[in-house]
């Protein structure tokens, strides 16, 4: 059995005040769905952006896909990704952070 499921706009409200304590200030990039919209995470790095994906693991727990791959990659590269996957899912959700190190601030389940 998976851990419950949060409201997308509470957790998304939560991460950006989490960024902020954290010294990684974040922004409201998309407004989605208030119940259930998925959410993606734009990371700004040294070396370029990574977007992460929120999925569930196979346990059924949160984590999160390294969409555009493992490196940092350009700021266009990131954006149209964003963009297919806005027009495939318009109720999703899209938060950016300072990240130099490409880690979101919060503790997270990469894959």
């Amino acid at each position: 059995m998976g851990e419950p499921r949060v409201k997308a706009e509470f957790w998304v409200q939560m991460a950006l005040r989490r960024g902020a304590a954290a010294g990684r200030p974040g922004a409201l990039l998309r407004r989605g769905d208030r119940d259930a919209g998925g959410i993606l995470l734009v990371l700004r790095g040294r070396d370029g952006l990574c977007v992460l994906s929120q999925i569930r693991a196979a346990d059924g727990t949160s984590a999160w896909l390294r969409a555009t791959g493992p490196d940092a990659v350009a700021e266009s590269a990131a954006d149209a990704y964003v963009a297919r996957q806005v027009a495939f899912d318009p109720d999703l959700w899209v938060v950016e952070f300072e990240a130099p190190d490409l880690l979101p601030p919060f503790e997270a389940k990469i894959l």
